[in-house]
């Protein structure tokens, strides 16, 4: 499946391009995200250290504190009535973590979408800016890049996106597996596979496809998706008559993975910062 690394270079490759520097290839960033996680968490673990020693010295002093107490209730107190007291839990517990995992196979080519999306900074509403890929396989690390730039660049249904769009953005990766030919035009599920179609009427050949969230991200029946991908590739027919097209369907899966501008700018100062302080401590 697509992974964050995968997003992390699609926002390297766009940036560096409109920016005019040089790209870090997708090695190098899988290398970065593994360091940058393992600092990430040696903080986290040396907060919960911290954290855990403060527990331990609340500890000790409790009970000579409640000492204390107590005999200052028994001074000044004449009553022979018990005194009510309350309790503090002190344990400090950790959630249970589990450290059994599946194992995924790496994935170094595939057939693969890059979308991009711009994102309202105040509904948090999300709207498409790009989507371009291939059914081909791909070498990742060189059809990532190239389609980052593809569909960012050269969607003809948007203007090329800019520099000041980035803070604004989005990307997805949906990297394609499973292609089926269905049985008939419905014979596939919403949510679960995208769908590539293609016809001939008259002279004329028609192709289009939707990606396996873009059904149900529009709350699509079937025959809704079908005519809507049917006047994706251009067909003009009446909508009631798309039935009597002879449509082969093909269907596929595929899992996404998608990450906002200001996550991969987080990492990136990370990595620039790294790379200052290696310099200064090799000068």
């Amino acid at each position: 499946m697509a992974t964050i690394e995968h997003c992390l270079y699609c926002f390297e490759t766009l940036a560096a391009y409109l920016e005019n520097r040089k790209c870090m290839s997708l090695q190098e960033i899988e290398k970065a995200w593994d360091e940058y996680n393992k600092k990430a968490e040696g903080e986290a673990a040396a907060s919960a250290a911290a954290s855990s020693n403060k527990g331990e010295s609340l500890e000790k002093r409790i009970p000579a504190l409640r000492r204390v107490v107590d005999s200052n209730v028994s001074e000044s107190s004449s009553s022979s009535s018990p005194s009510s007291g309350s309790t503090m839990s002190l344990a400090t517990e950790t959630p249970a973590t589990s450290t059994d995992s599946l194992a995924e196979s790496v994935i170094t080519e595939s057939p693969l979408f890059v979308t991009w999306n711009t994102v309202s900074p105040r509904s948090g509403n999300t709207s498409l800016r790009g989507c371009i890929g291939t059914f081909e396989a791909q070498e990742l690390d060189e059809g990532l890049s190239e389609y980052a730039i593809t569909s960012a660049m050269h969607d003809t249904r948007f203007p090329p996106i800019s520099k000041r769009e980035l803070p604004s953005l989005e990307v997805a990766i949906t990297l394609l597996t499973d292609f089926e030919d269905c049985d008939d035009a419905m014979d596939w599920d919403i949510g679960t596979h995208g769908l590539r179609i293609s016809f001939t009427e008259g002279r004329r050949r028609y192709g289009a496809t939707y990606l396996p969230d873009v059904a149900a991200e529009q709350e699509w029946t079937k025959e809704e998706t079908l005519v809507s991908l049917m006047r994706k590739a251009g067909w003009a027919g009446r909508k009631d008559k798309w039935q009597a097209v002879d449509l082969k369907v093909v269907r596929y899966q595929g899992r996404k993975k998608s990450l906002l501008y200001p996550e991969y700018k987080q990492w990136r100062d990370w990595v620039v910062q790294r790379s200052e302080v290696e310099d200064e401590a090799e000068a």
